[in-house]
């Protein structure tokens, strides 16, 4: 697969799930939307590392790691919303934190860090089409 391609991969792929992130939010959802809100980001930081570093991404799921192993600038704001939002991957998925990450997911909490996912998925994306 050529670069752009695997580039264009990473983002088509990225959008749809963030299609599926707003839906799950809209049927109150809220712990499986922000776990899709962590592919958002994981999918577009991939495609960042694969536009500006190697076509051979890493295969990890850390955010954070994931952006400095592809070089990213970050305010120490943004460091802190990555680290967050890898948890989500980590409290949905695995059955000893799934009962306290649901309880933790209320509308307003989802909804704060799903406008924080919005964010991230905004400027990655401008930096993607620079």
């Amino acid at each position: 697969m050529k670069k752009s391609d695997l580039i264009k991969y990473w983002i088509d792929s990225s959008d749809r799930d963030f299609t599926t992130m707003e839906h799950l939010f809209e049927k109150e959802d809220y712990q499986w939307s922000l776990f899709i809100g962590h592919l958002v980001i994981e999918k577009l930081l991939k495609a960042y590392f694969v536009k500006n570093i190697d076509s051979k991404h890493p295969p990890i799921h850390n955010l954070l790691r994931l952006a400095e192993r592809a070089n990213l600038q970050l305010c120490e704001e943004r460091k802190d919303i990555l680290v967050t939002v890898t948890t989500f991957n980590i409290q949905a998925r695995y059955d000893d934190y799934k009962l306290a990450f649901y309880k933790t997911c209320t509308r307003e909490y989802t909804e704060k860090w799903i406008n924080e996912i919005k964010g991230l998925r905004k400027w990655i994306k401008e930096l993607l089409l620079k």
